[in-house]
């Protein structure tokens, strides 16, 4: 393997946002937490189990979908809640409003504390473009395009397939492969073709079960074993260790 750490067949890049370009992860986990918790504290009163940001984050919620995110937490605690609110009672707690109101957290959050990019990763996606392969941004944000011009980072990817242009195609999230199916066919790509860049195990799950030509997990979260056991390829803690 030369370039940048590539096998020779790859010619797209396809990489996650949070954890993986952007330093949005850790806030996305604050985030679910106190989404999570407001809810779980008025179910539950002050003995309360709270969601765990680094075990709870990890196991069920980073890399999916929003709604696929609150079902996946909700159920570990044997919790299930109506997808949307109903006539009789609109102030009930529902996937839809627990979804919305870490949203709302989130974006407050980042407009108070802004977005940092991870520069390792900025710079290995500007020797990658100059090396003519292609590259995409693949997230289940539905604030993916605002972070990126935020952070002044949106012209370095020629495609981009997020939360909104997921519903907008009916594209079920990680760990199903389909967005970044969708990612590499947009890219005129295929799939053994195109390296995935991802920090979340659904994210593992989908290089894998899309057979892409290699998968990188990106550790951010000392779970290098648990990404190699998902379907990475190889895992670096940055990605200058490609380089």
């Amino acid at each position: 393997m030369d370039r940048l750490g590539l096998p020779d067949t790859i010619e797209a890049c396809l990489f996650d946002m949070d954890g993986v370009i952007t330093k949005t992860a850790s806030v996305h986990a604050a985030a679910w937490k106190q989404a999570f918790n407001e809810f779980l504290h008025r179910r539950d009163g002050d003995d309360y189990r709270q969601f765990d940001e680094v075990r709870d984050y990890d196991t069920y919620v980073d890399g999916k979908p929003r709604a696929d995110g609150v079902r996946s937490f909700l159920a570990s605690r044997g919790i299930t809640l109506p997808e949307e609110s109903d006539a009789e009672d609109p102030e009930a707690a529902t996937v839809r409003t627990l979804g919305d109101r870490k949203n709302d957290i989130l974006t407050q959050m980042i407009r108070t504390r802004g977005v940092e990019v991870y520069e390792t990763t900025i710079e290995y996606v500007r020797k990658a473009r100059q090396l003519n392969l292609k590259t995409a941004v693949v997230s289940s944000s539905t604030n993916c395009r605002e972070i990126l011009e935020s952070a002044a980072a949106e012209c370095l990817f020629d495609v981009r397939i997020d939360g909104v242009v997921a519903a907008e195609r009916g594209l079920p999230g990680k760990p199903h492969p389909d967005t970044f199916l969708a990612a590499a066919h947009d890219l005129g790509s295929l799939p053994s073709a195109s390296a995935v860049f991802e920090d979340a195990l659904a994210g593992m799950e989908a290089g894998r079960s899309g057979r892409f030509g290699f998968v990188v997990g990106v550790d951010r979260a000392g779970q290098a074993d648990e990404l190699r056991a998902h379907g990475a390829d190889v895992v670096v803690r940055d990605l200058a260790e490609l380089e």
